[in-house]
């Protein structure tokens, strides 16, 4: 067979295999009953259609009655055997239509999870291949700064990142990811307190400063009256209780009480009887009692 007769045989066998056969497509009384068998009588549908599997394999689709399945079909698949006219059931499903109402597709734990997520007593693990991670210092943040932006005297990042007994410190890619959802958040400079407050964080004495390359731009305020206490602030960050925002005058002490010890007043504890409605000189009359 040559070439030519050979992508013929090809293009008929897809023709014929697109187009249905007529005695499977025939059997839509044999594909109902098929489908009510497992779906239960009445919970099927009117008959949408036949489709085309393979050469005398079809599949007949029905409407699903089932509240819950809106816009699913029931597909029965039906088949015969070459020259043989009798059809039957290969298989029966519930398969979703193109307006089917389906379930989101399913996302990884470790994508669903948000901050604010982890409570008491829960692990979160973390991958070998964390890539806000890095092993003890490899010399890659070093490239990172160019010795013609060091300022003089200032330390290499290898002196900001050592491990100090971690099996990992922050990668590169961790403290820019850091940094930036910080300086973004309500410790930041854009936050509406930052914006009303009189000085920045970078001068106010509460400031407790970060170690490492975060300690840049960043530090964690230390003033039990700010909303930020405990927090990470950036530099340029600020609030109300700046510790030079003003100088409050202590209250003085009470003065202590002023004794004259140069006078003297003469003050009479028991007054001296003058008058009263029985004279001293009357003799005292009997009251019938001892």
């Amino acid at each position: 067979m040559g070439a030519d007769e050979g992508q013929s045989a090809v293009v008929s066998a897809a023709t014929r295999s697109r187009t249905p056969d007529a005695t499977c497509a025939a059997a839509v009384d044999l594909a109902l009953a098929a489908a009510e068998d497992v779906a239960g009588i009445g919970k099927v549908g009117r008959h949408l259609g036949v489709e085309a599997e393979g050469d005398r394999l079809v599949t007949h689709y029905f409407e699903c009655l089932e509240p819950a399945y809106r816009g699913w079909r029931w597909a029965v698949t039906l088949a015969r055997a070459p020259r043989a006219k009798l059809v039957t059931v290969c298989e029966t499903c519930l398969l979703p239509g193109p307006d089917a109402l389906l379930a989101p597709a399913w996302v990884p734990w470790s994508e669903r999870l948000r901050p604010g997520d982890l409570g008491v007593g829960d692990l979160l693990p973390t991958s070998a291949d964390d890539e806000r991670l890095a092993p003890g210092y490899t010399g890659a943040d070093e490239d990172l700064t160019e010795p013609a932006e060091k300022a003089e005297g200032e330390l290499p990042l290898i002196r900001y990142e050592l491990g100090l007994g971690r099996a990992r410190v922050l990668s590169h890619e961790g403290r820019t990811r850091a940094a930036e959802r910080w300086y973004r958040g309500e410790h930041g400079p854009e936050a509406p307190i930052a914006q009303a407050a009189p000085a920045r964080c970078a001068t106010c004495g509460f400031l407790a400063p970060l170690a490492g390359a975060l300690g840049r731009a960043f530090g964690v305020c230390a003033n039990e009256y700010s909303p930020s206490d405990g927090s990470v602030v950036s530099l340029d960050h600020g609030c109300g209780v700046h510790s030079e925002a003003a100088v409050v005058p202590s209250t003085p002490e009470p003065l202590p009480p002023i004794v004259d010890e140069f006078q003297y007043e003469v003050v009479q504890l028991h007054p001296e009887h003058t008058s009263g409605s029985v004279s001293d000189a009357e003799p005292a009359e009997d009251l019938g009692h001892s």
